[in-house]
């Protein structure tokens, strides 16, 4: 399995923890606020699964390469 990584962008990373921060741990770029939704969110765990995705999940905040 690939290894998940955070953006390399610090500034991404930073904003999207003070997001995280005020939200309680929740995607703060969602609006709803569920179990689905709480940082890694259920749709990122999908893509993590899928051995053919590779990319950002929905925030910016993790990055997973191909494989």
């Amino acid at each position: 399995m690939s290894k998940i990584r955070l953006n390399e962008n610090a500034e991404v990373v930073q904003t999207v923890k003070e997001g995280l921060k005020r939200t309680g741990g929740y995607c703060p770029c969602r609006l709803e606020q569920t179990e689905a939704t709480k940082c890694i969110c259920d749709e990122f765990k999908m893509q993590m699964a899928d051995p053919e995705f590779e990319g950002y999940c929905h925030c910016l905040l993790y990055y997973k390469p191909k494989g």
